[in-house]
């Protein structure tokens, strides 16, 4: 029973974060803006990952404690996932594309989750060849699922290519030397996020592990840490950055509901590290499970047709869930602790 609590909070959190860079990127459209939104997200958060779990709090029944070893790990759990976010939003706004921005992303954050956990817990002994193929196929399956995803409609790509057009009669002299700088911006804003979100699992299971194994602690830091990244610090550069977004209600409640999404899916990795999960297994396969969400939401809010769904994304699909399988069946489980003497 315990097992099947970790899978279904596994799969609150690969549905939550799936689903969250759709709905945001409604916001972005709506408000021209891409610090406006991140604030939206950042207000989420410390709504549902602060004040209402100090409501609960305060009504006591919560197990363990406030440490300063877990407030800690569990800041930087936060700051990591705000700046993943972050780096994301910064890929997309310095011309990136999601078709080699996110399979860069989630291809890459559970081999660092992996080794991170593995160099926390010295459990790189616990890593075996079946582990090892299972995180490869995730891996594979995910960025199978992105690359081959349906493309936009022919309307949609032809407006984009009038836009992208458009910019680059408007490049001023130098245009390869443009290119070039921009390039470097969105390898390291795609570096930011994958290695801060490879981050995130190993981090906040450090700090829930020293707060007693609390759920609501952890999740108040990660909030805490939210709004100190994702809605004081934007706040304060839209002036400087030359913001020229607006506040508009549609984008704000897209954007609103993806932070809401955010949160619920840091709220589910707690719940399965409660329930038993290891950051060795539970990421892996949130990573691999995810982007296809993503793309599931993304087609469903498109209406593309069946027609435009390629085999090898159909593929993509078995691949992941053969590999996510395999990841939880032959992962590492963490060393015994010693008897007593």
């Amino acid at each position: 029973m315990q097992f099947l609590g970790m899978l279904a909070a596994i799969a609150l959190t690969a549905l939550c974060w799936g689903a969250y860079g759709p709905v945001l990127h409604f916001g972005r459209e709506a408000m021209h803006s891409s610090l406006r939104p991140f604030m939206c997200v950042g207000a989420a958060y410390f709504l549902i990952a602060v004040l209402i779990p100090s409501l609960l709090l305060a009504r006591g029944g919560e197990r363990g404690g406030w440490t300063t070893k877990g407030v800690i790990w569990s800041l930087l759990a936060g700051a990591a996932g705000a700046l993943g976010a972050l780096g994301v939003i910064l890929a997309l706004g310095f011309g990136g594309k999601p078709i080699y921005v996110m399979p860069l992303v989630f291809g890459g954050a559970p081999v660092v989750n992996t080794l991170l956990s593995a160099f926390m817990n010295r459990a790189f002994d616990q890593i075996k060849a079946p582990f090892l193929a299972g995180l490869l196929l995730v891996v594979t399956g995910a960025v199978t699922v992105l690359v081959f995803k349906p493309q936009a409609a022919p309307a949609a790509a032809t407006a984009q290519a009038d836009a992208a057009a458009a910019d680059t009669a408007a490049a001023p002299a130098k245009p390869a030397d443009k290119k070039a700088e921009r390039f470097v911006e969105i390898l390291l804003a795609t570096a930011l996020a994958l290695f801060s979100w490879g981050a995130y699992g190993p981090v906040l299971h450090r700090g829930q592990a020293a707060m007693g194994g609390s759920r609501l602690r952890p999740l108040m830091c990660i909030g805490m840490a939210y709004f100190l990244i994702a809605v004081l610090v934007p706040l304060a550069l839209l002036g400087p950055m030359g913001d020229t977004g607006t506040w508009a209600f549609g984008g704000t409640a897209w954007s609103l509901a993806a932070g809401a999404l955010g949160a619920l899916g840091a709220l589910g990795t707690i719940l399965a590290f409660t329930l038993g999960g290891k950051p060795f297994t539970v990421m892996p396969v949130v990573f691999g499970c995810a982007p296809v969400i993503n793309t599931l939401t993304t087609l469903a809010l498109a209406h593309t047709p069946t027609s435009a769904v390629s085999p090898f994304f159909l593929a993509g699909l078995l691949v992941v869930a053969v590999g996510a399988a395999t990841v939880l069946a032959f992962g590492p489980r963490g060393h015994a602790p010693a008897k007593p003497a």
